[in-house]
This record gives C-alpha cells, sequence and structure tokens, in this order.
C-alpha cells in the first residue's frame, strides 16, 4: 500500500529565460520565456507522486489561469488537490526566474495566493492530516500556518520534515516538531547564525539547529553531497556525479519529495539520502522544475547502476 504523504505548502508558475545573470543595473538579452508548474509545495509534492507516494495537497491559487493550469498539473501526477483553494482577487503565485549557461539560476518570488494560505485552511485538512504518515513543509507560506501544521501534525504522530526555504528566523516550538530538517549551506548559516563554509562549521551549525529543537538535520550541499547529523552521528554522503547541469532549479525539491517518501516507507536515513541525492541528481538534467523531477524507476535505475 503507497504510504501517504500531505505537502503544506507554495504553487507557483515559473516564467523562465536562460541568460546571463545581470547585475544590478545591468540589462541582458535572454532566451525564450517558458512557463512551467512550480513552487516548493507543489515542486515537492509532484517528486513524491513520482517516487510513489500517496501525496494530498494543501495549498491555495488564484481563480486565473495559472491556477487552473497548476491544479491541472498537480492533477495530471496523482496528486489529491482537495484542498487546493482558489482564491479570489489575488493571481497565483509567480517565480520568475534566470538560469545561466552554468545551469545555476536566479529566482524572484511574487507569493500571490501563497500568501493566504491560512492555518484555518489547515483546519479544513485535519483528518486528511491525521491519516498521512509524513507531513512535508516549506516557507514559501505564511510561518503561522507552518507552525498550525506541525501542531496538528504532531499531535497525530507523522513524521514532519521542513526544508526552510527561503530562510526566515524560526521559534523552537517550531523546531521541536521538526524531526527532519533539510536546509542548504545558505539557509543553515542564516538559522543558526553561524558561518557555513568548512567542514567544521557546517557541523557546527547543524549541531546548533539540533540544539534549536530539530530531531536531525540534513545539510544539502549540491555536487559536495549531504551532510547528515543528529543525535547519534555526523555523516557526509557523497553526491552522485553529473557530467551535464542543464538547470538547478527544483533539485533540493526533488530530494525533498524522495526523501519523504523514503522516510515514510521505513528506510534509515543514510538510505533515504541516498534515494533524494539520486532523485536531484536526475532533476538537474533537464530544464524547468516539475519537468525535470524523477520517477522511482529512474531513482531506482540510478541507484542500481552507480
Amino acid at each position: 500500500m503507497k504510504t501517504k504523504i500531505i505537502v503544506a505548502g507554495s504553487i507557483n508558475m515559473d516564467l523562465v529565460t536562460r541568460a546571463p545573470i545581470p547585475r544590478p543595473g545591468e540589462t541582458v538579452i535572454g532566451g525564450d520565456l517558458h512557463a512551467f508548474p512550480g513552487g516548493k509545495g507543489a515542486n515537492q509534492a509532484v517528486a513524491a507522486a513520482r517516487m510513489g507516494g500517496q501525496v494530498t495537497m494543501i495549498g491555495r491559487v488564484g481563480e486565473d489561469a495559472f491556477g487552473k493550469q497548476m491544479r491541472a498539473a498537480l492533477e495530471e501526477d496523482g496528486v489529491d488537490t482537495a484542498f487546493v483553494l482558489p482564491t479570489a482577487g489575488t493571481p497565483t503565485g509567480v517565480a520568475l526566474i534566470v538560469v545561466d549557461e552554468q545551469g545555476q539560476n536566479s529566482i524572484v518570488v511574487t507569493p500571490g495566493a501563497n500568501g493566504r494560505l491560512t492555518p484555518a485552511d489547515i483546519d479544513a485538512a485535519a483528518e486528511a492530516i491525521a491519516a498521512a504518515d509524513v507531513l512535508l513543509l516549506q516557507l514559501e507560506i505564511p510561518l503561522e500556518t507552518v507552525q498550525r501544521a506541525t501542531g496538528l501534525a504532531a499531535q497525530h504522530g507523522l513524521k514532519v520534515i521542513l526544508n526552510p526555504a527561503p530562510a526566515a528566523p524560526l521559534p523552537q516550538d517550531l523546531l521541536s516538531k521538526v524531526d527532519i530538517l533539510i536546509p542548504n549551506e545558505i539557509e543553515a548559516a542564516a538559522l543558526s547564525g553561524l558561518p557555513s563554509g568548512s567542514t567544521a562549521e557546517l557541523q557546527a551549525a547543524a549541531a546548533n539547529l539540533l540544539e534549536q529543537g530539530a530531531g536531525a538535520v540534513i545539510l544539502t550541499l549540491g555536487d559536495r553531497g549531504a551532510l547528515l547529523v543528529d543525535g547519534q552521528s555526523k555523516t557526509l554522503l557523497p553526491a552522485f556525479a553529473v557530467k551535464n547541469v542543464v538547470d538547478t532549479t527544483a533539485a533540493g525539491d526533488a530530494f525533498a519529495g524522495a526523501l519523504a517518501v523514503a522516510v515514510s516507507e521505513g528506510l534509515t536515513l543514510p538510505e533515504a539520502i541516498s534515494w533524494a541525492a539520486g532523485a536531484g541528481a536526475l532533476a538537474v538534467t533537464k530544464a524547468g522544475a516539475q519537468p525535470s523531477l524523477p520517477t522511482r524507476t529512474e531513482v531506482q535505475r540510478l541507484l542500481t547502476t552507480t
């Protein structure tokens, strides 16, 4: 039977062009503009669904064309959209993304309807949350809504996974309900107030986040792998080598979605990180956010041939 995963988070339309990332005051000429379904919440929901999870999304979209397209994209991947709510008078969230020749990106997000997702919306999904195995969250929705979701999940014994992006100050009461925190280096530094350059600094930043209440920290390091710090150990797990990086957009979301499925299926954290790292590596080989997210079969193939 498929494990049940609740994702509460953002739903955006990504508007993407390839160009040199401009400096302040600079104008550059880009390539064609493409529209891809995105948003950290929606991306992670689709990533988990493609990895074999039974996924329910909680979020908001506008009553506009982008909103209809985003709902349809989620449903196409089998995500339950019963709690994806239309929001009158507010546009669907949009992310403006510039991708350079190396596949690195620069992103500006306009939240739109994502900023209207309320604790009451979480309460409306309480029955679905109670029946799930894992709650997966990010920070592109109001913090009070994230707090309500973690509180409900804790009441019902769900594993709570938080990808703290974009980084924002987090109360200890919230972190104490997070079983697995997945920051990158920038987010770890922002949340801990510590530098995150050397391995020792990364370990110290992750340890600080444990002291703040997180159950375990998985610090994602791009092509350097992932650092797992929990109460027992500090382990650096390698990344998969990628020869042709096309677009790093949603690599972190692929990692988070795959990790949620692996954890819900009972894998150990090192095993789950291997699955997540494989998903993240495959995601950077294709353009766009949701179009780049791999299937379970693709990840299994990578794990068995590497």
